[in-house]
């Protein structure tokens, strides 16, 4: 009889265990899915044509010139002789 009361207790425990987790699982998949948590989406990524650092393209600065290079700051696009 001792032996059944100990499973008993053991399975409510782990019942109540599961709906606890069960819960908190819930709510952080809900809380993942709220409409005012985007993430915002992909950036174009260029490499500087002086070290090679590749960074967002609305971060570098791009040269005057035709040619479409950009560089990571303006020392390396002043090195480069472009303005």
């Amino acid at each position: 009889m001792k032996y059944l009361l100990v499973l008993l207790v053991i399975v409510v425990a782990a019942n109540i265990w599961r709906h606890k987790r069960g819960a908190r699982m819930g709510a952080d998949a809900q809380a993942s899915t709220r409409p005012g948590r985007s993430i915002a989406p992909p950036q174009d990524m260029v490499a500087c044509a002086a070290c090679g650092l590749h960074l967002p393209r609305a971060d570098a600065l791009s040269s005057s010139t035709a040619r479409g290079r950009y560089f990571c700051c303006a020392e390396h696009r002043d090195a480069s002789g472009e303005r």
